[in-house]
């Protein structure tokens, strides 16, 4: 909630600084935020974590019907669920005990990873409010750990044991995209992406890289603005 009140507050006073230039013929700018399913190829574990994201967007005409679209997603997690014994065992992480029995706790295992992502991306739009678009993203990891949920005697636990230094801070690979705009541009779109990772995610550790499913919701702000003052 608060992190959606931030990025919320900060393209407010972005839109009463620009006005009427942020959304144009050539330009349109507003906020993206959907849900992603993401993983890391290289681990055991080939569960996506459910995770979601929120930020903001750029569309700029370069010629005719084609676009660059950039951004940040400045709340954008990546990651994998239910880590097996073997992952854990690669990861160094601490495996829960029951100091009772001596059998380990019931419980699940995952990875979490938070980035900044940057899209940069070519997009082309058809005359009937589909597009594609195909390029880049770029991400910068500044927080990760492993996560361990169980029940206890009717107690949630959650431990979090922290490993950013197992991990590299620069994420980078390929993206691809489509989506449709319910009206006419600047208007609200809603689109999928996919991602592939080619940065390793683990230092050292070769084929463990960064995959993920969006399903994005964009939506312009300020536009109409002209429109209703003339």
């Amino acid at each position: 909630m608060f992190s959606t009140i931030q990025v919320a507050q900060s393209q407010v006073l972005i839109t009463l600084l620009l006005g009427d230039k942020l959304n144009s013929p050539n330009l349109e700018f507003g906020l993206e935020g959907g849900i992603n399913w993401t993983q890391v190829t290289g681990l055991e574990t080939s569960d996506y974590a459910n995770k979601w994201n929120l930020g903001f967007y750029f569309d700029f005409r370069l010629k005719n019907q084609w676009w660059l679209y950039t951004g940040v997603l400045v709340k954008s997690d990546m990651g994998a669920d239910k880590l097996t014994a073997g992952d854990l065992a690669f990861l160094k992480a601490r495996i829960y005990m029951d100091s009772e029995t001596g059998e380990a706790i019931a419980g699940d295992y995952s990875q979490k990873m938070k980035y900044f992502l940057v899209p940069l991306m070519v997009k082309y739009k058809f005359k009937n409010r589909i597009y594609l678009a195909a390029g880049s993203q770029f991400g910068l990891m500044h927080k990760s750990w492993v996560e361990f949920n169980a029940k206890v005697d009717d107690i949630d636990v959650v431990n979090k044991e922290y490993n950013k230094d197992l991990i590299n801070k620069i994420d980078a690979g390929i993206m691809l995209g489509a989506g449709y705009t319910f009206m006419n541009s600047p208007g609200m779109s809603l689109g999928l992406k996919y991602y592939e990772g080619l940065a390793n995610v683990y230092k050292g550790v070769s084929g463990t890289r960064n995959r993920s499913f969006f399903i994005n919701l964009t939506i312009p702000i300020g536009a109409g603005k002209k429109s209703k003052d003339k």
